[in-house]
C-alpha cells in the first residue's frame, strides 16, 4: 500500500528548497480584525486593482479638499451677516469654462487605467493551465477540474460553525474530522472540508454557474468577483503568484445561509498540486490530508531553517 504523506514528501523536495531561497510562503491570507484596505494581493490582477486604489486617491483626496475649503469660503464669507448685500452676478465664462474642462480631464484621466484594469480582468486566457467548473450551491460549492487526466469532482462545505453543524459539540467534530482544529489558519465561517487546489504561477480559468439561486465567486486576494446564476455560464480567471491558503466568501445574497458559504483556494507548488491530482482522483479527502501534512511538515522546516539563520547572522 503506498504511503500519500511519503510520496507528497518526495515531491515536494524542489519546492521546499525554491521557499527557503525566497522566505518562508504564505501559509495563510484570510481578513484580518479592523481591516481596512485589502488582503494582500496574490495575483497580477489583485496587484492592478491596489495600484488603481490608490491611483484614484490621488485625485478624490484633492477634489475632496478642494470642494470642502470652497464650501468653508462661501461660508465664512458670503453668508447673510458678513455680506449683506448678495452679488447680481450671473455668470462667469472663465469658471465655467474650467469647471466643464476640468471633470473631462479627470474622468478621461481615471477612464484609461480603468478600461485597462477591466480588460485585463475580463479578458479569457488563451491557453490556461487549468480549467475548473464552479458551481454555487445553497450554501455551497461544487467544482470540477475539466482537463486534467483523471476526474476530479468534489463539494466544499463549511465546517466549525455551530449554526450549520447543529451544535458546538458537532462544530467541532467535524474541525477534528478534517484536521482543522487550529483558528488561526482555519478560523470561524470560512473554514471548509474541501478546499480548491491550484498550482502556484499557472493561470486557472474558472467557470462559474450556479444550480438553484443567484451565487457569487469571490476571492479578494485575487481581484476575483463573478456572478454564478442558473442557466449561465460566466468565466473568470487568476493567476496565484504565491503559496498559501486563501478564502473568500459567496458574495451575492443568496438564502437565509448566505453568511454560512465560505470559498477555500489552497495554492500549492506544481509538484505537490500533481501528486495531489493523481491522488484525489481516488479519494479527495485522503489526498487533502496528504497534502495538508506535507505542508505543515515544510512549514516546520522552513521555520527551524529561518531560525538556524538568524541564530548565525547574530
Amino acid at each position: 500500500m503506498r504511503n500519500p504523506i511519503k510520496k507528497f514528501a518526495r515531491a515536494s523536495i524542489a519546492g521546499l528548497a525554491g521557499a527557503f531561497a525566497t522566505g518562508a510562503a504564505a501559509w495563510a491570507a484570510q481578513p484580518t480584525p479592523w481591516q481596512k484596505w485589502h488582503q494582500p494581493a496574490a495575483s497580477p490582477n489583485m496587484e492592478e486593482i491596489i495600484w488603481f486604489d490608490w491611483y484614484t486617491l490621488w485625485f478624490i483626496v484633492p477634489i475632496t479638499l478642494f470642494v470642502v475649503a470652497l464650501l468653508a469660503i462661501v461660508a465664512v464669507r458670503y453668508n447673510a451677516k458678513a455680506n449683506p448685500e448678495p452679488s447680481t452676478t450671473t455668470h462667469n465664462t472663465l469658471i465655467e469654462v474650467v469647471w466643464t474642462l476640468a471633470p473631462v480631464v479627470i474622468l478621461v484621466a481615471l477612464a484609461i487605467p480603468s478600461f485597462r484594469l477591466l480588460t485585463t480582468q475580463l479578458t479569457p486566457p488563451q491557453n490556461p493551465a487549468l480549467t475548473i467548473k464552479a458551481t454555487g450551491y445553497q450554501w455551497y460549492w461544487g467544482f470540477e477540474y475539466q482537463d486534467l487526466d483523471a476526474e476530479i469532482a468534489f463539494e466544499a462545505r463549511p465546517i466549525g460553525s455551530e449554526v450549520v453543524a447543529g451544535s458546538a459539540e458537532a462544530a467541532q467534530k467535524e474541525r477534528e474530522d478534517s484536521g482543522k482544529t487550529d483558528l488561526a489558519q482555519y478560523p470561524r465561517l470560512l473554514a471548509v472540508d474541501n478546499e480548491l487546489v491550484v498550482p502556484v504561477g499557472q493561470t486557472v480559468r474558472v467557470l462559474v454557474t450556479a444550480g438553484d439561486v443567484i451565487h457569487n465567486f469571490a476571492m479578494p486576494a485575487f481581484g476575483l468577483k463573478m456572478d454564478g446564476i442558473p442557466g449561465r455560464m460566466n468565466e473568470t480567471h487568476f493567476t496565484a503568484t504565491k503559496e498559501g491558503l486563501y478564502y473568500g466568501q459567496c458574495s451575492e445574497l443568496c438564502g437565509i445561509y448566505h453568511a454560512y458559504m465560505p470559498l477555500a483556494i489552497r495554492v500549492v507548488s506544481e509538484d505537490d498540486f500533481a501528486t495531489w491530482a493523481d491522488m484525489a482522483s481516488d479519494d479527495v479527502g485522503a489526498a487533502n490530508r496528504a497534502l495538508m501534512a506535507t505542508l505543515d511538515e515544510q512549514k516546520k522546516k522552513i521555520d527551524v531553517a529561518s531560525k538556524s539563520a538568524e541564530q548565525t547572522s547574530n
